[in-house]
């Protein structure tokens, strides 16, 4: 297969428009150029050649009818590239992949990490110092080097390609543990508190998964001595609770605040009520359960 992009100055997008290529195609024969007969004869042309044509393999943006998502945004190539490639690539991303968490994981990277160098590609939104599109440009030569841009490219995309790799491991990890809270959520026996075997993040699964009912979660630190009794909070990254726990436990540890809850093995509570903790698993939740008794 004969893939082309422009050549001289690159930008976010065509890197990491060919870091998913290389892992969706695997090997292919790559040629940066704006020679138009080389153009036309490639199998696959993207961020160049003025033409959006998904049949034939053209996936340029810089034309004045240019393809857009269904918001209205404008694609750049990257956006392109992954909405037609980017789950094949994922699982050389994403190693061990479910098949039913491809497209949760797609959808993820799509809207932040993709979206954002669509935008900023597109002049759509500001770019400040440090952004990921001025990062990538940064690889450029500088008039005073002696790199080739063709060099710098690839330079660039090896770069591209782990930052690509975290973002989807991470995107992973993530719908891995949503499915895991859900999960969790069905076999609770009271829907306002849930037990995880592990710790792990557990809000987008509460808040995108309709978990309204959802007062305590309860899961294990790090090396499992100790069980955390977490209130929920009202909406995200917020430190407010949908049920407090009851002002007497608060700022209290071990011995006393293993008397004052009634619990055998307590060890703190938190003095903003959100969070405390027990040393076993069924002390947390018993905890979790007068919290919700204190509090009708």
């Amino acid at each position: 297969m004969k893939v082309v992009t422009h050549s001289g100055t690159f930008h976010a997008d065509d890197v990491f428009a060919f870091s998913i290529l290389r892992e969706a195609l695997g090997t292919f024969d790559f040629t940066r150029t704006r020679d138009t007969a080389l153009i036309d004869a490639a199998d696959l042309v993207f961020d160049v050649g003025g033409v959006y044509d998904i049949a034939r393999g053209r996936y340029d943006h810089h034309m004045r009818d240019l393809p857009r998502r269904p918001d209205g945004t404008p694609y750049s190539s990257v956006g392109l590239i992954w909405r037609d490639f980017g789950r094949n690539a994922l699982p050389n991303l994403a190693p061990g992949i479910d098949e039913d968490l491809l497209d949760v994981v797609w959808q993820d990277i799509d809207n932040g990490f993709v979206l954002a160098i669509d935008q900023a590609d597109n002049g759509v939104a500001s770019v400040s110092q440090g952004h990921l599109s001025l990062l990538i440009e940064a690889f450029n030569p500088t008039w005073a080097g002696d790199q080739s841009y063709d060099d710098a490219f690839l330079e660039a995309a090896d770069f591209a390609r782990g930052i690509l790799f975290r973002a989807c491991r991470q995107a992973h990890a993530e719908a891995q543990a949503q499915s895991s809270v859900l999960s969790a959520a069905r076999k609770a026996q009271d829907p306002r508190i849930i037990v995880l075997n592990r710790k792990l993040p557990w809000e987008k699964a509460v808040f995108e998964g309709g978990l309204r009912d959802l007062l305590f979660i309860i899961y294990p630190n790090e090396d499992t001595t100790s069980w955390y009794c977490r209130t929920v909070p009202p909406e995200p990254n917020s430190f407010g609770q949908r049920l407090s726990l009851p002002e007497a436990w608060r700022g209290l540890q071990e011995e006393e605040f293993s008397r004052i809850a009634g619990i055998a093995d307590g060890v703190f509570c938190h003095p903003g009520g959100f969070i405390c903790g027990a040393r076993s698993q069924e002390s947390a939740v018993m905890l979790a359960e007068k919290a919700i008794a204190a509090g009708q």
